[in-house]
């Protein structure tokens, strides 16, 4: 494995001994890869997933083209608050899975903290 990858997959591991979610306020994971974005809704208890939305959705293709910029970001934060207001989540508990809060995870996380998602 690149020296790269282990970071992160060590700071990843070192950030899910602290964040754990539950039903009323679940885990927000986020996976950000070369050209997509994914984010799920997590409940650690059951471990089951509450919500999932990506760059990949009918949704998100609606309002952009792109899925693997800032932009794109925006907008799937847009959508993962609004999905998630549906279900009655308001808070949750950020996962950056090891990626630094920075650019396109970065720019998720306010536009989902804009649109209403407390963390």
């Amino acid at each position: 494995m690149k020296a790269k990858l282990l970071k992160r997959i060590r700071r990843h591991k070192r950030i899910r001994r602290k964040v754990f979610g539950t039903k009323i306020r679940p885990r927000l994971c986020v996976y950000r890869g070369l050209a997509n974005i994914r984010a799920q809704l997590i409940d650690d208890i059951t471990e089951k997933t509450l919500l999932s939305v990506s760059t990949y959705d009918k949704d998100f293709k609606k309002k952009s083209a792109c899925g693997g910029n800032a932009k794109a970001a925006e907008a799937l934060g847009e959508i993962l608050a609004e999905r998630a207001k549906k279900k009655g989540i308001i808070e949750v508990v950020f996962d950056r899975a090891g990626f630094l809060y920075h650019g396109r995870v970065k720019a998720l996380a306010e536009s989902a903290r804009k649109h209403g998602l407390k963390f």
